[in-house]
């Protein structure tokens, strides 16, 4: 027999009149399996790496935060300390206070306005009109 006669159960590449559809699709039924299991795979290294990169940045965050806060802490009792000798122990800490709770009324201003502003931007043209 001759090796250049094609049989229907030969590669896809072959003679397209001697090709069948099922074969055909059962290429590529393989070929969608393929890629399927190579996004996936690739999804979940994303995912992989997307997560202990979070984890890093949530521990370096809370550490600075706490650093932060402790920085504060020691930023207001030497302002008590060193005022101390000038309003009394008392009125230091009192001063101290006051400022702080000034400082503190300040930014939930700035945040008020803010969120007002996000409201109004984000707000649908005609939704309080009911």
């Amino acid at each position: 027999m001759t090796d250049d006669v094609a049989t229907p159960e030969g590669d896809a590449a072959g003679d397209p009149a001697h090709r069948s559809l099922r074969n055909d699709v059962r290429s590529l039924a393989a070929a969608g399996r393929d890629l399927a299991q190579a996004e996936l795979a690739y999804q979940k290294a994303r995912a992989a790496y997307a997560g202990k990169a979070t984890r890093n940045i949530v521990l370096a965050g809370g550490a600075a935060l706490t650093l932060g806060f402790l920085a504060l802490i020691g930023l207001v009792l030497g302002l008590i300390l060193s005022l101390a000798p000038i309003l009394t122990p008392i009125g230091a800490t009192a001063a101290v206070v006051a400022g702080l709770l000034l400082v503190a009324i300040l930014c939930l201003m700035a945040a008020r306005s803010s969120l007002k502003g996000m409201k109004a931007v984000l707000s649908e043209p005609g939704a309080d009109d009911v």
